[in-house]
């Protein structure tokens, strides 16, 4: 299926690829490449809600995708505020550029 292709070249093999090592840029690109691709899967399974290998395709992205931003906000602060995650001490929402500001 063409999205199982996408995936590979979107997050690469998580096993594989360590996402320790990316740079905060690379980073906020590979989260906004697998957002991309989680909406699409979805937009597809609104359509296609039988089809087995698209919903484990978004199970996939998805999970790689909290890995991803889970790697991030660790490394770098968070992404969300409002109780989306947690922040360490001091608070460092404001202290770097906005995440919409890094690509």
């Amino acid at each position: 299926m063409w999205i199982t292709q996408d995936i590979k070249v979107i997050g690469g093999n998580i096993m594989e690829q360590n996402y320790n090592d990316l740079s905060k840029e690379q980073l906020m690109t590979r989260i906004n490449q697998l957002k991309f691709a989680s909406v699409d899967l979805n937009l597809f399974l609104d359509t296609n809600p039988d089809n087995k290998r698209a919903l484990d395709d978004y199970n996939t992205v998805s999970k790689r995708l909290n890995q991803v931003i889970d790697i991030y906000e660790t490394k770098f602060g968070p992404l969300s505020n409002f109780g989306g995650s947690q922040s360490r001490y001091p608070f460092a929402w404001v202290d770097e550029p906005w995440p919409w500001e890094i690509v």
